[in-house]
């Protein structure tokens, strides 16, 4: 254990405090169990080591954070080992890549179980359903999802220019008066668009030059690693997984023909269908649905666009189409705090209760005329007026 706190201190000695996620003032740290799942490169090991610095300070003898992943856990088990920590009195764990170890459920609720003065905190994939684990955890453990950057956190994170967090309700309230806000600070046009093609997995602060070959290994990993793990798939169930992808991203966002795209990618529909929902989880699709009280959770999406619009530049080989774009970009900021559906008025149906249509900054009210609390989010425009907002504003929704 003592390599596995020097490798800790070591690593918390180079955590940068300058920048922090939207989810760092949403978790109630309190909370003795504590699961946050997040696509790959979204920054939630950067999270976890950011708290600890923070939080702990230099007095750290009782915290710790690993990786399961790390090969120290090839011979002993995570009990074991929690165990032993809590016998050199620590109090706080913190368990990074949970999905790399097998049964990681089972022994997470035994250590709950039997040292009440530990709080735990994990990581892990998105594509991790963590109720679904071996273990009931649902009446211990408190979740949270990491996405992916804002715009309105990209525009912090690389340009330092700061602005809050507005609520769906404050934005179609308020629209003229906060893009009115934003434009007397920025030129939110320019960034935008820099945003869309590669401002959404932090990772670009790096190596923004190898940006969209860092996404393609991230998939990878993901369909190679995370969900060969996660699902027990073999080798075919790979390929066809990454077929899939490959295929969707040419045409995306369509409605699907179930039978055709399952007879291109040479699998039976219901094979087909759960492969859409595992892409979905993993943060590679976005299935598009409608209300289906009833009706089994695996149904047939009415439509489907790749998770961010830097997937979309990353996996087209083309041109991308700048509707796809911008309804893509509408989808993936919506859907961190809202429930979006399918509508046959419109392009989406958020909570219920407002009519979104996603245009360029000539598209007019036709299509959702007469509709209740319909909103056109229209691209390339600076400020809002009447029912009409930038599109880009729908980025400062976290």
């Amino acid at each position: 254990m003592e390599k596995l706190i020097q490798q800790f201190q070591s690593r918390l000695k180079s955590v940068d405090l300058t920048f922090k996620r939207y989810l760092w003032n949403e978790i109630d740290w309190k909370n003795r169990l504590i699961a946050i799942t997040g696509a790959r490169g979204v920054g939630k090991t950067t999270l976890l080591l950011q708290y600890i610095r923070e939080t702990f300070k230099t007095n750290i003898d009782n915290v710790l954070y690993v990786s399961l992943d790390n090969l120290y856990f090839s011979k002993t088990t995570l009990s074991n080992f929690a165990d032993d920590f809590v016998k050199r009195d620590g109090k706080y764990l913190f368990l990074d890549e949970v999905h790399k170890y097998p049964n990681w459920s089972v022994e997470i609720k035994n250590i709950y179980d039997t040292y009440p003065e530990l709080s735990v905190v994990f990581t892990g994939s998105s594509a991790l359903d963590i109720l679904k684990g071996k273990a009931d955890l649902s009446r211990r453990i408190v979740m949270y999802k990491m996405n992916g950057l804002s715009f309105r956190e990209f525009l912090e994170f690389k340009y330092r220019f700061v602005f809050p967090i507005y609520s769906l309700q404050e934005l179609t309230e308020n629209a003229i008066e906060i893009s009115n806000v934003v434009n007397s600070t920025i030129k939110p046009i320019k960034f935008f668009e820099e945003y869309l093609k590669n401002g959404y997995y932090p990772y670009f602060i790096e190596d923004e030059k190898n940006y969209y070959q860092r996404i393609e290994q991230t998939i990878n990993l993901i369909v190679e690693t995370d969900l060969l793990t996660i699902e027990h798939i073999d080798f075919t169930a790979v390929q066809n997984l990454r077929k899939l992808l490959m295929v969707i991203s040419e045409i995306v966002p369509f409605k699907p023909n179930i039978v055709k795209l399952s007879t291109q990618i040479g699998i039976n529909r219901d094979t087909l269908v759960k492969y859409l929902h595992w892409l979905a989880r993993a943060d590679l699709l976005l299935l598009l649905e409608t209300d289906t009280y009833g009706i089994s959770k695996l149904n047939k999406p009415e439509k489907i666009y790749l998770n961010n619009p830097n997937l979309v530049y990353a996996l087209t080989e083309s041109v991308p189409n700048i509707g796809t774009l911008r309804e893509t970009f509408f989808y993936n900021q919506l859907k961190v705090k809202h429930r979006v559906r399918y509508t046959d008025k419109g392009d989406f149906l958020i909570d219920n209760s407002f009519v979104f249509e996603i245009g360029g900054k000539n598209k007019t009210n036709k299509q959702i005329a007469g509709i209740k609390n319909a909103f056109i989010a229209a691209d390339n425009i600076e400020y809002a007026y009447k029912n009409t907002l930038p599109v880009w504003m729908f980025g400062f929704l976290y």
